[in-house]
Formats: C-alpha cells, structure tokens, sequence
C-alpha cells in the first residue's frame, strides 16, 4: 500500500477542470440528532426501501456522500450520520475508538427501528464500519469499503511510517494551539497531498468543509480520531480472533492514484468475500475528484 501513497503524492502536480462545489441532499431528506450511546449525532435520512449506511471520513463529514445519496434514494432508505465529533454531531470529551464509534451507529440504526443496512464507508469511516460489521454481522448485509487502511490490520505496521501519514501522531495541546484558526491551512495539506488533482477539490468546498472543522473543539475531536488508532489496533486484532472473518459481501474500492487494488488486499485479511474495484483519475478524495465514477461503482454493487 505505502507505492500507492506514494504515487498519491507524486500525482499532485496534475491539473484538470475543478469539480463542482458541495452537492446538497436532496429536499427529500430530514436530519435530526439521533440520541446514541452516550452522545448525540447529527443524522440525515431520505428514502424508503432496504436500508443503506453512509460514514464518512476526516477532512470530510457526511456532506461529501450528497450525490450518492441521491443516486440511492430512488428506492433505498438512506442514512448519513456525522460522527462522533465530526460536521454537526456532538463533541463528547471520549469514546473515539472505533470500536465504541461502532456502537453510535449501531444505536441509529435502532433509533431508526432499521434492523439491517447495506454499508459504505471512506476513510476513518472504514474503521468504523469494520468494527460495525464484526461486532454486530447480522446487521449489516453487505459493504462497500473505499481508500483506507485498517489499524493493526495487514500491512498496518508498514503503512503507518509514510511520511504522508504525519498526522497520525500530530496531537496535543500545543498542536491544537497550531492549527486554531488556521484549520483551512492544515486541511489543505491533506487535500493537495493525497489528491491525484488538488484542483478537484474546489474552493466552495475547501471552505465548506474547513469551517466545520472550526467548530469549537472539531479539531480536538479529529486528533482524538487518530490518537484511538493504538487502541484501534488492538480492538480489530481482537474482534478478528474473536470472531473470524466477516462473511457479508465486501466490495473493497481504492483510488487509481491512492491505495488502488491494495485495498482488496488489505480487507482480504478480514474479510471471506471480498472483490475490489478502482476509482480511475482520483487520488484519496474519491467524492471530491471522481464522484461519477464513484457513485457508479457503489451504486451497481448494492444493486446486486
């Protein structure tokens, strides 16, 4: 996987058209906080039909999955939440493993009276959605796991001494101190840096998204994300000893300039059902650089 962060990187020096700015929902959807576990989420729902899941990443919040949501609304009941921490949820001082994140959503779903739900994840969401599909695998029906490793998982080990991963380990007070007021600065770097085409992601949206991380305490809560991938490890290592490989579906999509055919590699260690799939002409920012491509490959795989 650390070749295709690598190629990431070295792709950033491409140009191309901008993409269009932050898609809203559709004005079909409501959003509510949804009471969970100890916290409260921020949570848009539209549709009716089988249930499907949405969880986002960092850099990102629920915002990004608009135009999936609106692909799948025709005949799904779509869920978005915020996580814990993130875009319009609350901001709890713990309970950012993923493991505990698992049970938040876990508690929307029943909130929702949903029994079961299609997944799809990106980034931290991926991790998760792998705690949510090995804690509770009745659950959840199939999944589709996009451009993001799993702590203590594969080649974890490996991946984490990319330098494009840094942030991992930036935390702490005096870091935080750094970054207030200048989230938009410190979020650029991971937008221009593992995008394969940073003008992709464009300024309406670069704005959009930094100044929910200027949220009082978002940034706390978004090193607190990374500062739990110790733990994080330990907990899937734990959950993949406990209970074996999940056994739904896995549609395992990396990027063409990201973690590429990689991540089927990388869900193949959790995972007995497992096919992947490639974002062509996108770095890590899958929704921001190629949704069409990407809704299109969600979309035809929770169709079957």
């Amino acid at each position: 996987m650390f070749r295709y962060l690598a190629a990431a990187a070295a792709a950033a020096v491409l140009t191309s058209p901008a993409m269009a700015a932050v898609m809203p929902f559709p004005a079909t959807f409501a959003t509510q906080m949804v009471q969970t576990n100890g916290t409260s989420l921020h949570v848009r729902v539209g549709g009716k039909g089988p249930a499907v899941v949405l969880l986002h990443g960092f850099g990102d919040t629920g915002d990004m999955w608009a135009p999936i949501a609106a692909a799948l609304v025709k005949d799904h009941t779509v869920i978005v939440p915020d996580l814990r921490g993130m875009g319009l949820s609350a901001h709890p001082d713990t309970g950012y493993t993923k493991k505990n994140q698992a049970v938040d959503i876990a508690g929307v779903m029943d909130a929702l009276k949903v029994q079961k739900a299609d997944l799809v994840t990106h980034d931290i969401g991926n991790m998760v959605g792998y705690a949510l599909a090995a804690q509770y695998p009745a659950r959840i029906t199939r999944w589709a796991v996009i451009d993001a490793p799993l702590p203590g998982i594969g080649n974890w080990d490996a991946i984490i001494r990319s330098p494009l991963l840094w942030h991992f380990n930036f935390r702490g007070p005096d870091m935080e101190r750094l970054v207030q007021g200048r989230e938009r600065i410190y979020l650029d770097r991971f937008w221009n840096e593992l995008s394969a085409d940073p003008k992709k992601i464009d300024e309406e949206t670069r704005q959009h998204y930094a100044a929910l991380y200027a949220r009082p305490h978002a940034m706390h809560d978004a090193f607190e994300q990374f500062a739990a991938f110790n733990q994080d490890a330990e907990d899937n290592k734990a959950l993949l000893a406990k209970g074996g490989k999940i056994t739904m579906p896995v549609f395992a999509i990396g990027a063409g300039k990201s973690f590429g055919s990689a991540m089927a590699d990388d869900l193949r260690f959790v995972a007995t059902d497992v096919t992947g799939g490639i974002v062509p002409a996108s770095g890590h920012w899958i929704m921001e650089e190629n949704p069409q491509a990407t809704v299109k490959l969600v979309t035809e795989f929770l169709a079957k």
